[in-house]
């Protein structure tokens, strides 16, 4: 197994989409599999459940661990704060933010429903600008020196506001982002065309480049097999992936599957996390198969040249 490549369980659909026992049945799987990182947030799934509200990801992951004795042990949890309405359905004009007392709250919020004394990684889930950055960064820190948060990171963020809270924190010797999470995946959208999900921060050249001169810093990368559009025909890519290089880059793709006897989504995530940089793709699933699947990419090597046909196609 390739063991540098990590694959994240994402739970997004914990507790909304699937139910309670669907979703422990997909822990069990994960972390039997030797799955390390359980990625959920505070607001997950708002939008899917009938209070406006969320939490019932990470209440369900929760109640997994206390039901699974040594569980805690196995894997790690990384959750989000800063994004949760604070009116039904009231994202994102009435959010919860990244002021010092909002960050306490969500965090102490997120620890009780995941049953948990600490994460160990905790994440500003969005941009919080009417909020002074020294304060967020300074509050975050905190979390870190009392031990309810192992390692930091900014979810949504653009590169230049990661590193303006970066320089804030080595400037005070207090503990920075050392992860950034945006969406990322092998088929790239057209610049300037709206995706279907209006929160979302897509990861960029810049984003690569200063990661190339930031070893410390840590990219996962999320809705990496876009939604299922590589395999589904019943969830068509969005419009904005609706360009001639979409299908030349679909047939390299075709074309190393076919060479490697793997599926489209295993060359996918294989791409994303087997190159030089320090990359983690997210997998939202909602099936045993999809797991079984995903983490079978990390047996997946691809050759220089395959690597390079992939990365040049355009």
């Amino acid at each position: 197994m390739a063991t540098d490549i990590t694959l994240v369980l994402g739970a997004l659909s914990f507790g909304t989409r699937i139910d309670e026992a669907q979703s422990f049945d997909l822990l069990d799987q994960y972390r039997e599999a030797g799955g390390e990182w359980i990625d959920t947030a505070d607001n997950y799934a708002w939008w899917a459940h009938p209070s406006g509200f969320g939490g019932q990801s990470e209440t369900v992951i929760g109640r997994w661990l206390d039901q699974r004795p040594g569980a805690r042990g196995d894997v790690r949890i990384s959750t989000k704060g800063g994004a949760e309405p604070t009116t039904p359905n009231g994202y994102p004009d009435h959010v919860e933010g990244l002021s010092a007392s909002a960050l306490e709250e969500a965090l102490t919020g997120s620890l009780e429903r995941l049953r948990t004394d600490r994460v160990d990684l905790y994440w500003s889930h969005i941009e919080d600008r009417s909020v002074d950055l020294g304060e967020t960064v300074r509050t975050l820190d905190g979390f870190v020196a009392d031990g309810r948060v192992k390692r930091l990171g900014a979810s949504n963020h653009p590169m230049w506001r990661v590193e303006q809270a970066r320089n804030i924190a080595f400037d005070h010797a207090i503990e920075p982002y050392r992860a950034i999470q945006l969406r990322w995946s092998y088929l790239q959208p057209l610049p300037g065309v709206a995706l279907p999900q209006s929160g979302h921060v897509h990861a960029t050249s810049e984003t690569f480049d200063y990661l190339r001169g930031n070893d410390d810093v840590w990219l996962w990368v999320y809705n990496t097999l876009l939604d299922g559009g590589y395999t589904r025909a019943d969830r068509p890519l969005p419009d904005a992936y609706d360009h001639p290089g979409t299908r030349r880059r679909l047939a390299v793709l075709d074309a190393v599957a076919a060479e490697t006897g793997a599926t489209r989504n295993q060359v996918v995530l294989s791409w994303l996390a087997g190159g030089p940089l320090k990359i983690s793709p997210i997998v939202g699933v909602t099936t045993p198969a999809q797991i079984t699947e995903a983490l079978a990419a990390r047996t997946l090597t691809l050759t220089p040249d395959q690597r390079t046909r992939l990365d040049t196609a355009a």
